[in-house]
C-alpha cells in the first residue's frame, strides 16, 4: 500500500477545504457542549432562554434539543442525535462525540491530501467492523431478574438507585413479551410529579381531573366508554338554523343526543372519557347519574386507555347505536380514582392489556424535570438491554473493537486506510472523555488500558473513575445496552459521511414570490461559513 500523501500549502488547503473546515468547526462546537457531561463524573450544563428561565441538566439529548443553533451542519448533527434518542432512547452524547471525532479526523486527513472519497470509504469499513465486534462482545439478559438489567438501569440512570429499582420493577410487571414489542416504549409510561412518592402503578396515570366537583372521585368495577370526539349533538350548518326546517332538525338532533346519553346511563357506564369538549346537557345528565367524565384527552392518552381498558372508541354519532352494540364498545377497570393531592386520575386493573406506569417523585419543579429525564434514560436502557443484551460500559465497548479495526487498516486498499485511522481515533474518544471528566490524564489512561488489555486478553477493561485504576467494567457492574452502542456508532458514521461529502456551501435563492421577498444580503462565495452555533 502506498503511503505517499501529496503535501499542499496551507493557503491551498484553506481554499479547497473551506466548507469542510467550517462544518467541522460547527460540529466541534456542538460536541463541546455535551462532552463534559459524559461518564459518572460528568458535570451539568446550564441552559438559559431569552426570558431567563434556566434548565440545569447533564442529559445530552436535552442539551442538544434546547441549544440555539443556526449552522446547517450543526443542525444535521442535532437531527442525528434526535434520531438516536427516538430509536434507542439513550446514547446521544456518545453518538455526538464519535461523530465529531470522525469528522475532525477526516478533515485532518483531507488537509494532508487524502481524497475525501477514500477517507469516507475507510470510515465506512472501520465503523462496520467496529459494530460487528461490539455485537460479538454482547451478553444476553437471562431474564427480567438478571442483575445485569438493574446495573444497566443504574448506569443509564446516573446512579439513582431508587429510579433504577422502580424501572426494573415496572419491566417485571409488564413482562418480557410486552417489552419486546416494537411499538412499545417503557419510557412513554414514565410520569413525574412534584410531591409524589416513587411508585409503580398497575395501570394508567392520566394528568386530568373529573369535569366538575359533583362527580364521583372513586369508582369500583367501572364500565368505561371512550369517545374520540366531542360529546355533543351532531352539528348543523348555521345557515340552516335560520330556516324552520333547519331549526326543527336542530331540535331533533338534540333530542336524539339526549336519548343516546340516557342509553349510556342505562348500560351502567360509570366513566366517560372524551378527546374533545362536553356539551352542557351531557355534563348535567351524566353528573346527575353519578357518572365521572374526563374530557379533552390527548390522542396518546386515548390510545393508552383503549389498550388498557379494552374499550373501543366511538364518535358522537355512535351514541345512536343499539344498546347491544354499544355494550360491546365498553371497556372496564377494577378501580378508578382521582388523586386530589397530585391532581391526576388513576385507572387500575383494566380489562385489556396489563400495563405499568412509573410514578417518579420529586421535591421541586426543577428537580422533577431532571428526574423525569433520568428515568426516561434508565427505562430506555432497560428495554434495549432486554432486546439486545449488554456490553462493558465506561468506554470499554468501543475500545474492545480497536485491535480488529487496526488490523483492518492493513487489509483495505490504498488511501482508504487513512479513513480507518479516523475510526481508530474515534473508538478511543469516549473513554478519553470519560477519564478527562473524572480529572485524570486521558492520554495516559487510555494507553494504560490498551496495554492492560494486551497483557490480560480481557476486552472489558476501562478506568475506574473513582480511583483512576484500570478495572474490569463487568466486575464493577458498569454496563451499557448493546443496541445503544451500535446505533451510536452507526449514526456517527452516517453523519460523518454526510458532512464530509459537502464540498461547497451556497446560499439558496429565496423561492418566495418576488413581491414578498425581503432584501437579501450578497450571496456567499462557495465555501463561505454560515453563522456559527
Amino acid at each position: 500500500m502506498s503511503t505517499n500523501v501529496k503535501q499542499v500549502s496551507q493557503s491551498e488547503v484553506d481554499e479547497r477545504l473551506a466548507a469542510l473546515i467550517a462544518n467541522a468547526g460547527a460540529i466541534r462546537a456542538i460536541a463541546s457542549a455535551v462532552e463534559g457531561t459524559i461518564g459518572p463524573k460528568g458535570l451539568n450544563c446550564m441552559l438559559v432562554d431569552r426570558l431567563g428561565d434556566v434548565t440545569i441538566t447533564n442529559d445530552g439529548s436535552t442539551i442538544l434539543d434546547k441549544v440555539d443553533v443556526n449552522h446547517p451542519a450543526a443542525k444535521m448533527l442535532i437531527n442525528t442525535a434526535k434520531a438516536q434518542e427516538h430509536e434507542v432512547g439513550d446514547g446521544t452524547t456518545t453518538a455526538t462525540i464519535l461523530a465529531s471525532t470522525l469528522i475532525s479526523e477526516g478533515v485532518s486527513q483531507a488537509a494532508k491530501g487524502v481524497p475525501i472519497t477514500k477517507v469516507i470509504e475507510g470510515i465506512k469499513a472501520g465503523v462496520a467492523k467496529a459494530i460487528e465486534i461490539i455485537q460479538g462482545r454482547s451478553r444476553a439478559i437471562a431474564g427480567l431478574d438478571d442483575p445485569l438489567l438493574l446495573r444497566a438501569a443504574l448506569i443509564a440512570g446516573r446512579e439513582h438507585a431508587d429510579l433504577a429499582e422502580l424501572i426494573v420493577s415496572a419491566a417485571q410487571m409488564v413482562g418480557k413479551e410486552k417489552m419486546l414489542e416494537p411499538a412499545f416504549k417503557l419510557s412513554d409510561w414514565v410520569v413525574a410529579e412534584e410531591g409524589a412518592e416513587n411508585e409503580v402503578v398497575a395501570g394508567l396515570i392520566i394528568d386530568k381531573e373529573p369535569m366538575n366537583k359533583q362527580m364521583p372521585k372513586e369508582l369500583r368495577a367501572a364500565k368505561i366508554l371512550v369517545v374520540d370526539d366531542a360529546l355533543e349533538p351532531e352539528e348543523i350548518e348555521e345557515d340552516a338554523l335560520g330556516t324552520e326546517a333547519g331549526f326543527q332538525k336542530y331540535l331533533e338532533l338534540k333530542e336524539e343526543f339526549r336519548r343516546g346519553l340516557q342509553g349510556i346511563i342505562e348500560l351502567g357506564v360509570k366513566l366517560v372519557l372524551t378527546e374533545k369538549g362536553v356539551d352542557d346537557t351531557a355534563e348535567e345528565m351524566l353528573t346527575d347519574a353519578g357518572i365521572m367524565v374526563i374530557r379533552r384527552l390527548s390522542s396518546k392518552d386515548i390510545a393508552k386507555i383503549v389498550e388498557h381498558t379494552g374499550a373501543k372508541t366511538i364518535k358522537r354519532t355512535g351514541l345512536k347505536k343499539p344498546s347491544n352494540e354499544l355494550r360491546r364498545m365498553l371497556g372496564g377497570a377494577k378501580h378508578v380514582v382521582h388523586d386530589e393531592k397530585l391532581e391526576h386520575m388513576r385507572i387500575i386493573g383494566g380489562k385489556g392489556k396489563p400495563t405499568a406506569t412509573l410514578l417518579v417523585g420529586a421535591s421541586t419543579e426543577e428537580v422533577k424535570e431532571e428526574r423525569q429525564r433520568i428515568a426516561y434514560d434508565a427505562a430506555s436502557a432497560v428495554q434495549q438491554a432486554i432486546k439486545g443484551g449488554v456490553v462493558a460500559g465506561g468506554g470499554a465497548a468501543e475500545l474492545s473493537a480497536l485491535p480488529e479495526v487496526e488490523k483492518l487498516r492493513e487489509q483495505v486498499k490504498g488511501m482508504a486506510a487513512y479513513g480507518v485511522d479516523c475510526v481508530v481515533e474515534a473508538l478511543k474518544r469516549p473513554l478519553s472523555q470519560i477519564v478527562a471528566n473524572a480529572g485524570f490524564n486521558p492520554l495516559e489512561k487510555v494507553e494504560d488500558v490498551i496495554a492492560a488489555r494486551s497483557r490480560s486478553k480481557t476486552d472489558s477493561l476501562a478506568v475506574d473513575c473513582d480511583t483512576g485504576e484500570v478495572a474490569d467494567m463487568f466486575a464493577l457492574g458498569v454496563v451499557d445496552p448493546t443496541p445503544v452502542k451500535t446505533y451510536a456508532l452507526r449514526a456517527a458514521g452516517e453523519i460523518a459521511e454526510a458532512v464530509l461529502r459537502i464540498n461547497t456551501i451556497i446560499r439558496k435563492r429565496d423561492e418566495q414570490p418576488a413581491a414578498a421577498q425581503p432584501p437579501q444580503p450578497a450571496s456567499p462565495v462557495p465555501g463561505q461559513q454560515f453563522p456559527g452555533v
